[in-house]
């Protein structure tokens, strides 16, 4: 099977294999990638956490395109291209607080924080700030589309996806409970992961329960395999949940609050969530979390993790308990899937198999990359 040919992988289950090792190391399908299952979707850049505050700034490299992450004045999420319609001048360098403008470093043209071109300076000679060549109101940042939801920011690079709420409306409706207020634990409940693997093999990763006597022997202690459950939305999402959630406690016996007004399987029960292409998410009665996982190349992928509360002033300790118990958890996948990425590189190695009892959530991500890849390359042939 070659890179091109992804008939075998949109196989039934029983029958599919994996992914050519050509789509974890090669550039140039990893270029194609980008286009099609990056640019071309809903993909997580950021949390709105990020920008707290009107003003707040933080440009962001999204597989090298430069962005620029930032809540305008009236409190709106936003993100730009992080250039100047001059020449094309980066505009901010490192997060910061626009106090007053957007002002380009090179000719100090300026960008009000909703992305209007609000200055020119000299554009019409020494002394002349206008020019009838020079348009302003044509001239603005060029805004990226996007969308806040579970405070992730989502971002649709090309522009031609469908809107963000037709795009997710399952999964919208499977965690409408948790379509409320939540709040970011703070600075000790953020961290990066630096992973030397593709992208895809995170989400994969993720997505099964398959792994978790052997790589989670602590959490597979009291949330067994056998309490776990697939969830498989084909073309959108795929998962795990599981039957059995057990309340973290501190020494006093305290939990964290639970979200309010959730149906009672919550009590037990909680889902994690693979939503493609690179979000991955999870709820509990008590607090969530969002990973968003961005490729650095297509050997190296940085995990930005985010915990989040029902409330902003949940007990500090218990927070720091619950932030050293998901390090460990993420931290044992590292050699997983790290180790499968060494794999791709045994040119022998025909995609895998999958267990048709316990693989249904990662072949259906499987699936979802072979047919964008397949609507992206009949694509270009027809524009050929």
């Amino acid at each position: 099977m070659t890179a091109t040919d992804l008939s075998a992988v949109r196989q039934p289950v029983a029958a599919a294999q994996g992914l050519p090792n050509a789509h974890y190391v090669d550039p140039r399908v990893h270029a194609e990638e980008r286009d099609a299952l990056l640019f071309g979707q809903w993909a997580g850049l950021a949390v709105a956490a990020d920008v707290p505050e009107p003003g707040d700034a933080v440009p962001i490299d999204f597989l090298g395109m430069p962005l620029l992450l930032l809540r305008d004045r009236e409190g709106q999420v936003r993100v730009f291209l992080n250039t100047c319609r001059h020449r094309g001048m980066i505009l901010v360098e490192s997060p910061r607080k626009i106090e007053g403008a957007i002002r380009c470093p090179y000719h100090s043209w300026c960008y009000a924080t909703d992305g209007r071109l609000v200055a020119t300076p000299h554009v019409g000679g020494p002394g002349h700030n206008t020019h009838d060549a020079i348009r302003r109101d044509e001239l603005g940042l060029v805004e990226v589309r996007s969308h806040v939801w579970f405070d992730v920011v989502w971002i649709n690079v090309s522009g031609d996806a469908p809107p963000f709420e037709e795009a997710h409306a399952e999964i919208l409706e499977r965690w409408r409970e948790f379509d409320r207020p939540i709040h970011h634990g703070g600075p000790d409940s953020r961290w990066q992961l630096a992973v030397n693997a593709n992208w895809k093999l995170a989400v994969e990763n993720y997505c099964e329960s398959y792994h978790l006597p052997w790589v989670h022997p602590g959490l597979n202690s009291y949330s067994r395999l056998e309490d776990h459950y697939h969830i498989e939305a084909p073309g959108r999402f795929s998962g795990q949940g599981t039957l059995v959630y057990r309340q973290l406690t501190n020494e006093f016996g305290q939990v964290f609050p639970d979200f309010e007004g959730l149906s009672p399987r919550w009590d037990t029960a909680a889902e994690y969530i693979a939503v493609y292409p690179n979000v991955l998410l999870g709820v509990h009665r008590d607090h969530a979390f969002a990973i968003l996982l961005v490729p650095d190349g297509q050997e190296r992928t940085v995990e930005h993790i985010h915990l989040y509360y029902t409330r902003p002033d949940t007990d500090e300790g218990l927070r720091m308990r619950n932030v050293q118990l998901w390090k460990t958890v993420f931290e044992e996948d590292i050699f997983v899937v790290e180790g499968m990425q060494r794999g791709r590189h045994a040119a022998g190695f025909d995609g895998g198999r999958f267990s048709p009892a316990m693989d249904g959530p990662t072949h259906c991500f499987h699936a979802w990359v072979a047919a964008r890849m397949e609507a992206h390359r009949g694509r270009a042939r027809a524009a050929e």
